[in-house]
């Protein structure tokens, strides 16, 4: 598939899958959805001084990289794993300059690390924030209650519908540790559907620029703990 950087709408980068005409991140702001989705009502919803989070989609490793410099701000302790399957690669990676774009030129080492780290090793990134990323696809993850957060950047249901499904969802709901919860900058009637039937209770909150609502599910309060057989 043909891979474009383009400029999104605050002045960051992404990039554009041309088959698809569909992006990593919003053409709206690629770092504004970032703070907004993952950061504001994930991370900083959570509560605790340590947080352990999985993010389906590592991607350009933008959400990671903002979640590396808050927990630097905060002090929290962080266990991050991130799931990708075609990862991009560095001289992409170099282009987005997301470095620049956030005045993050400490974590110019940090950022190019995280990149170049072996698939499959644990390291720590700093005293705050350990890493490991997964080169997979996402039916294939197996963790059971690990997680307090997720962060859930796939690619959107109108090119890839398979990543939105029961399946895919009581796969997360596994993953998450007791009222763990799952952030998403979708918003369709769909996928708040399929996360309500494998036992996810999911509120609809404000959207990114440029969308009217979000998603974040909880495991718990209540839920039905209903699963799907593997």
């Amino acid at each position: 598939m043909i891979r474009k950087i383009i400029t999104t709408g605050d002045g960051s980068k992404t990039i554009q899958i041309q088959d698809w005409n569909e992006q990593y991140h919003s053409v709206h702001g690629a770092v504004n959805e970032a703070y907004h989705v993952f950061i504001d009502k994930g991370f900083a919803y959570m509560t605790g001084k340590s947080l352990s989070i999985l993010e389906i989609g590592f991607g350009t490793g933008l959400n990671a990289l903002i979640t590396l410099i808050e927990a630097e701000k905060s002090k929290r302790q962080i266990d991050y794993t991130g799931v990708e399957a075609y990862p991009i690669t560095i001289e992409e990676m170099l282009q987005l300059d997301y470095i620049e774009t956030l005045n993050a030129t400490s974590y110019k080492e940090v950022f190019a690390k995280m990149h170049k780290s072996a698939w499959g090793n644990k390291i720590m990134l700093t005293p705050h924030f350990s890493f490991n990323k997964q080169q997979k696809y996402f039916l294939e993850i197996s963790d059971i209650n690990l997680y307090d957060l997720i962060y859930f950047d796939a690619f959107g249901a109108r090119v890839q519908p398979e990543l939105w499904t029961e399946i895919i969802f009581d796969k997360m709901y596994k993953a998450l540790a007791n009222n763990g919860a799952l952030v998403t900058y979708a918003a369709k009637g769909s996928v708040r559907r399929a996360m309500e039937a494998v036992g996810f209770v999911v509120e609809r909150l404000p959207g990114p620029p440029g969308k009217r609502e979000m998603l974040r599910a909880i495991k718990g309060l209540g839920s039905m703990n209903f699963h799907i057989n593997p």
